[in-house]
């Protein structure tokens, strides 16, 4: 294998990337796999993240076999495997980040052209066979939507491996509010830490330098050049130009992609990966779901096996059967077992959807499959404990695997309210059903958000299983003025043996347990993980902090939209 460090990169106004370059050394011409993105392409993963690499190489002794592991970074691929499958896997460190000089903007307009001109410029080398594949996880997916939205001609594939696509929606503001923690924690950790001529930055061990360049700049200096994306989030309450520049235009999505999503990635990955898959454009797409933490099922032999089959049916031209496979590869979950069905289907949603509307009935707290014909209502205080409506035990088993919604009728003591909604599901002894997710151990099975004053529907876009909000303008509440919500819940997949219950917690806040169940920060076993809605400038408790009421039955049939499926 030949290792190239620090090959200089052009892009259009002159400015110059740093990438790595790993490739075979038979002299050949190989396809590219490419990451662009601010992690730091000297950090390598063992040290920049021993956590998450120990319990990687700890809880599977025998990852990557045939690996030394000796030049993986985080959430890109592993070169040792990659290159004697015959490929070349190209690393950038984008602008402003690692050893690229410039302003730090992350997932703006200027980085995506930078990912475009190096995409380009992959293709140019004499190395390169002209064809290029991305394929990363979380940051090095989400900017593969953008990227292939400018439709760089050389990008021939792409994989985005648990990737957010709606930089409103998926990941910032949540239904309108404020998604505050997870910024917080991830921006400074991972990005500021390596951001070019930060003295205090990371080592390459490999290189034996700073992984951040040589420059030594000032705090001043440093944060002169990078714009900060929490300051303008919270001082843009709509979907404006600064999160449409940092969202992909799916009509223009055209490359063929297999989109990977996360079951429990709730506030951030995937939402984005199911909405390519049904809204972009390519006419080859494949979508494919599963448990898990974030960095584990890439780097597991089945999802290896995957990204091989895929690419090289893309890159390499082999006929390998990767075109006749159905679009849609699902890993079916059921309660207390890490154990998954592995199935197929020809749609998502899947073709045998049996949409099932249950019916909040505030008289007793009840989830009822039959309507509520008599109204009643409900109050808690939103700063407070939630409220719970629950279904019956199951008479048989039942499958949800899908996009959810609930319809909401609302009223509040002031002029706005914000809802979060959890789905959850009980065994017949008591026990939450609650997964791994990406980061949080303790998951529950669907989430939603929704703030009153962001009701709006975008009706051309709006679907009953996933509403639409168009977040174009405020429409603050008459306190103790009815209203219609139609909140989405982002999609679960579970199978409920009879006797479970179904669940449907409303709150004023995030949903958190009391207190952590392991030994991991609390922050990232509650429930939510990160994903926290807790800024004071966006949820100020006059505002926020109010008595909410849900009103049941009769003229405010409050309803919860299932996907049931039909075995």
């Amino acid at each position: 294998m030949i290792i190239e460090r620090d090959v200089a990169v052009p892009c259009d106004d002159g400015l110059i990337l740093r990438a790595d370059v790993f490739r075979p050394d038979d002299g050949e011409p190989a396809p590219v796999v490419m990451t662009l993105g601010p992690y730091g392409k000297g950090v390598e993963y063992s040290d920049g993240y021993a956590p998450q690499w120990n319990w990687l190489i700890t809880t599977y002794p025998d990852i990557l076999p045939g690996s030394s592991r000796s030049y993986m970074a985080w959430e890109t691929v592993d070169p040792e495997i990659w290159v004697p499958w015959g490929y070349a896997v190209v690393r950038v460190d984008s602008r402003g980040a690692g050893r690229s000089p410039g302003v730090l903007d992350m997932l703006s307009p200027r980085e995506v052209r930078d990912h475009h001109d190096a995409i380009e410029w992959a293709a140019r080398q004499p190395w390169s066979t002209g064809k290029v594949g991305l394929n990363g996880i979380s940051y090095y997916a989400i900017n593969q939507w953008l990227v292939a939205a400018q439709q760089p001609p050389s990008l021939a594939a792409m994989i985005p491996w648990e990737g957010a696509g709606d930089f409103y929606r998926d990941w910032t503001r949540h239904g309108g509010i404020v998604s505050n923690g997870f910024l917080e924690a991830w921006y400074p950790r991972q990005v500021v830490s390596v951001q070019h001529g930060n003295p205090d930055g990371r080592m390459d061990r490999w290189q034996g330098e700073r992984a951040t360049g040589p420059e030594d700049l000032s705090e001043e200096e440093l944060a002169l050049n990078r714009n900060d994306p929490l300051p303008e989030i919270l001082k843009r309450p709509l979907d404006d130009e600064f999160y449409r520049d940092r969202s992909p235009d799916w009509s223009k999505v055209t490359v063929p992609f297999l989109s990977a999503a996360n079951w429990a990635g709730f506030g951030l990955h995937p939402r984005g990966n199911f909405e390519a898959f049904t809204q972009a454009a390519s006419a080859q797409k494949w979508l494919e779901a599963h448990p898990g933490r974030h960095e584990e099922w890439f780097y597991l032999p089945q999802g290896m096996a995957l990204q091989k089959e895929f690419l090289d049916h893309f890159l390499k031209g082999e006929d390998n059967g990767w075109d006749a496979r159905p679009p849609v590869l699902l890993h079916i979950r059921r309660p207390f077992t890490d154990k998954v069905e592995v199935r197929t289907h020809s749609a998502w949603p899947l073709e045998n959807t049996q949409w099932t509307e249950v019916h909040l009935d505030a008289a007793d707290m009840a989830l009822s499959f039959d309507p509520v014909d008599t109204e009643h209502s409900v109050t808690f205080d939103a700063a407070g404990e939630p409220l719970t409506f629950l279904t019956c035990p199951l008479t048989a088993e039942t499958e949800l695997t899908g996009p959810l919604s609930a319809r909401l009728f609302v009223s509040s003591s002031t002029i706005d309210a914000d809802l979060f909604v959890t789905l959850q599901a009980f065994a017949p002894d008591g026990r939450e059903v609650e997964f791994q997710g990406t980061i949080d151990p303790h998951t529950p099975l669907a989430q939603g958000w929704l703030r009153a004053s962001h009701r709006k529907l975008d009706v051309a876009r709006s679907l009953p299983y996933r509403p639409y909000h168009s977040h174009d303008e405020l429409q603050p509440l008459d306190p103790g003025t009815i209203y219609q919500l139609d909140i989405e819940i982002w999609p679960t997949c579970i199978v409920l043996p009879a006797g479970y219950r179904i669940a449907l917690q409303i709150s004023g806040h995030d949903f958190e347990r009391e207190e952590p169940k392991d030994g991991n920060e609390a922050w990232v076993s509650r429930g939510s993980g990160p994903w926290l809605h807790t800024h004071p400038e966006d949820r100020p408790a006059s505002i926020y902090a109010g008595r909410t009421t849900i009103h049941t039955g009769g003229s405010t049939p409050s309803t919860l939209l299932l996907p049931v499926i039909r075995s």
